[in-house]
């Protein structure tokens, strides 16, 4: 088997609400709203952070191993935009809470949403160094939307929660085309989070990023590979998503300047290539360093089934930095993120009003970066938390304590 991701999970949060009541609640401009191709957005709760939605993704994965097997992994390896320290790793938390051994290297990488790529390739390059043939790497893209998007019209789209990857050389979900890539990066304030309680966000800056981030990656990757055409290389293609319309447009302006088509051809090719991607973001929203990876979940578990298929899979990070890179999902893939039930995670999420979606926000600056002492206590949150946390085994957290944040299973 190829290098790459072997088993691959995502965790989309407990909770939810409806993005066109929310839309409207908010007096938003409903001209706006098609152009997102969201039905809902999934809602973190103050007892959730970067950690609890790491480990929730990655413990399942975690435990499908036995006990040689975790011996086995090297690394654990975050990228998040969302850290919790200027020193301290989200990565020491994700190791201890998952029970993996001493014997690991541990660190958080960082550049917004491309940190989760960042992550994964970084993991890639120690895994084909390791003296190990059975090496594996944990790479959790990790990230919580920021306490003071309300009201904004960013605030539709955030969503909550996280995608953990195992990688190692039984790639059984994602075999990476090795030495096909493209890179494209520079300086630009598109997108940044200079404080808790600011959110810098210029959305056609972004969006124009983002674009020529595509166009130049993508023609890099095709100076490295020979023969590509954007249509042909690849069964399907796979986008970060901020939201499904943004990924719409992206791929129609890939095709635009690679492919040109007629608009009735771009559109079923749309359909055809792309659209099973957008199934899970267009449900749980942005999940920023994870976002791509939540595509790819999607993609994986809504494609045909019954041959391999070359992806072509495109990473953008504010700031910024793009990757536009490759790989063939095996026939098996969709049995192994099957098994993993994100589309019945999806489902059982607990739909709130937004009145109630309001109430239980508001304490989500508590657990932010920077917080010295605070108790989480789980009668907050309601049903919620009686529904959808208690008896169901997974992380929250529990206070913080002089800075340390202390953590629990439910």
């Amino acid at each position: 088997m190829a290098l790459g991701i072997e088993a691959i999970n995502a965790y989309v949060g407990r909770a939810c609400v409806d993005v066109r009541e929310l839309f409207s609640r908010r007096g938003l401009s409903m001209a706006r709203f098609d152009n997102l191709m969201m039905r809902q957005r999934s809602v973190g709760l103050p007892c959730e952070d970067p950690v609890t939605n790491a480990v929730n993704a990655a413990k399942p994965l975690v435990d499908t191993l036995s006990p040689a097997e975790r011996e086995q992994v090297e690394l654990v390896v975050v990228g998040t935009e969302s850290g919790l320290d200027f020193g301290k790793s989200i990565s020491t938390y994700v190791h201890h809470h998952l029970g993996l051994p001493a014997r690991c290297r541990s660190f958080e990488v960082k550049h917004a949403c491309y940190g989760g790529t960042a992550a994964l390739r970084t993991a890639v390059g120690i895994v084909a160094t390791s003296a190990s043939p059975r090496a594996r790497a944990l790479v959790v893209a990790t990230d919580a939307p920021s306490a003071v998007s309300r009201g904004s019209y960013w605030e539709p789209s955030e969503g909550a929660g996280a995608v953990a990857m195992l990688v190692g050389r039984q790639a059984g979900v994602l075999q990476l085309d090795q030495g096909a890539s493209g890179f494209h990066t520079y300086e630009v304030m598109d997108t940044a989070r200079p404080a808790t309680d600011v959110d810098v966000v210029d959305p056609d800056v972004s969006l124009l990023a983002y674009l020529d981030c595509l166009e130049h990656s993508f023609a890099a990757y095709s100076a490295a590979v020979a023969g590509v055409d954007a249509v042909a290389t690849f069964d399907g293609l796979v986008f970060h998503t901020p939201f499904a319309g943004m990924v719409k447009g992206a791929h129609r302006a890939l095709l635009r300047r690679f492919h040109p088509l007629p608009p009735d051809e771009v559109e079923a090719d749309f359909r055809a290539r792309v659209a099973a991607s957008l199934e899970y973001p267009g449900a749980v929203g942005n999940l920023f360093s994870a976002s791509l990876y939540l595509a790819l979940c999607s993609a994986i578990d809504h494609g045909p089934t019954d041959r391999p298929r070359r992806l072509g899979l495109f990473s953008y990070g504010s700031g910024c930095a793009s990757e536009f890179y490759s790989g063939v999902v095996p026939a098996g893939a969709a049995e192994l993120v099957g098994g993993m039930g994100v589309g019945k995670a999806v489902a059982d999420r607990c739909e709130l009003a937004v009145d109630e979606y309001d109430r239980l926000v508001e304490g989500l600056a508590d657990s932010a970066f920077g917080t010295r002492d605070a108790v989480f206590d789980p009668a907050r949150y309601g049903r919620v938390y009686d529904t959808r946390f208690d008896g169901r085994g997974l992380l929250v957290l529990d206070r913080i304590r002089d800075f340390h944040r202390e953590y629990r299973w439910t």
